[in-house]
């Protein structure tokens, strides 16, 4: 009695559930047989019967979706029956090679022929990689000890990339094998990139740290009561310092730069206000180092799109860079002008010394963190070797470019290109 209760009451249900999928569909209909009723005159019997007729439709157990899901599924079936190994395989963007039994390749992608060359099917595993690690790579996972393995791989040839190997078997009994190289030289340069930063930034602050140790250590015992070494040793300590301040400011400047790089639009700076309050504050600097800075500007409006903050923390570094280490050229020149007509619109700021210049094997690198031309004299001007760093950190945010022109014995030029739009 309980299960006829229940199935009862499942097919009240059903019945419920149609009638309410199709309830648009009563509507409009029983619209229309009125409509038609009021229209036409016809007797009520007819309304009523046509009226039974729609709900009985209504009633009927819906059977196209689940045809349509069954053909859906039946499709899906027959393109999955159609793709190969080799389809498949040429989908990865990552080499990949499939391999029988013997470590004999059966398959290699595109990606693997372009980042390997010279392999082909028939051609041994073994035989192709000789590294310890992937010949260990190919045994544990051939013999069946592990069903999948991952390696680190350098290929020295034709040039040097880091991957990172993962071997597993291709399904249940079908004696078949793959392996994946996913590259991983861009994240290996990286870190390498990130610990040379290090280094050099713990070096940079280790120095002044110790001459100001030995200082402290000196004050405290032979001239404890020399008041002339005292004067000079707390001259000194005091000069390393500022310096381990400057370099603290230009890293946080850098990790500022890297953590924003993007720049937010909608901000226009007047290159020749900026330009003018960078000569104007380093004013003091040229006079000391017997620099007169000349200034050569194009008429009308000067503006781009960018941080006015950032854009002058160009100009300071570059201009500051020129009054010290150009400073027996006696001048420096500092000019602005439109970018050629046909180029891309933009403005170039450009600042030439006229002292020793830079060596031509030096410009590649001279952008580069701690990078130094000639350590001894960057460090006795107070440089941190970040200076062109952030340079090129900011400008690459406002779109723009650095030139660097120079020969040895002629001086140098520094060009900044500016976007205008």
């Amino acid at each position: 009695m309980a299960d006829l209760d229940a199935e009862q009451s499942g097919m009240a249900q059903g019945l419920a559930v149609r009638l309410w999928s199709s309830r648009w569909l009563l509507i409009a209909g029983v619209v229309a047989i009125l409509g038609v009723y009021a229209l036409a005159a016809i007797s009520g019997f007819v309304v009523l019967a046509a009226l039974a007729l729609l709900l009985a439709a209504a009633m009927l157990p819906v059977t196209g979706t689940r045809q349509s899901a069954e053909s859906a599924a039946a499709i899906e079936a027959i393109g999955l029956q159609r793709l190969s190994g080799e389809y498949l395989a040429a989908a990865v963007a990552d080499p990949l090679i499939i391999f029988d039994r013997t470590a004999t390749i059966v398959h290699a992608n595109s990606a693997a022929f372009a980042a390997f060359g010279g392999i082909a099917p028939g051609l041994s595993l073994s035989l192709k990689f000789r590294a310890p690690e992937m010949q260990a790579l190919l045994d544990g996972v051939l013999s069946g000890d592990v069903a999948s393995d991952v390696v680190d791989y350098t290929e020295k040839l034709p040039v040097e990339r880091a991957y990172r190997v993962s071997a597993s078997s291709v399904g249940h009994g079908t004696d078949l094998y793959v392996l994946v190289f996913k590259d991983q030289s861009e994240a290996r340069r990286i870190d390498r990139m990130r610990a040379d930063f290090i280094a050099n930034a713990s070096h940079e602050l280790r120095t002044p740290l110790a001459s100001i140790s030995g200082f402290i250590e000196t004050l405290r015992g032979p001239a404890r009561n020399d008041p002339a070494a005292r004067d000079q040793f707390l001259q000194i300590m005091q000069s390393q310092t500022g310096r381990m301040a400057r370099l603290i400011d230009d890293l946080l400047s850098l990790s500022r730069l890297e953590m924003k790089p993007y720049l937010k639009p909608g901000t226009e700076v007047d290159l020749r206000e900026t330009v003018d309050s960078v000569i104007d504050s380093l004013g003091p600097l040229a006079s000391e180092n017997s620099v007169i800075v000349e200034r050569d500007y194009a008429d009308g409006p000067l503006d781009v799109p960018g941080d006015r903050d950032e854009l002058f923390q160009v100009f300071e570094n570059l201009l500051e860079n020129a009054c010290k280490y150009g400073q027996s050229g006696g001048r420096v020149v500092v000019s602005i002008a439109r970018g050629d007509p046909g180029s891309e619109p933009g403005i170039d700021v450009t600042i030439r010394d006229f002292g020793p210049g830079i060596p031509e094997e030096h410009i590649p690198r001279i952008t580069e963190r701690f990078y130094r031309v000639d350590v001894e004299t960057s460090r006795t001007q107070k440089g941190t070797g970040l200076g062109l760093s952030i340079v090129k950190h900011i400008l690459t945010r406002h779109n723009g470019r650095l030139s660097i022109k120079s020969e040895f014995g002629n001086g140098a030029t520094f060009s900044v290109h500016l976007p205008t739009h």
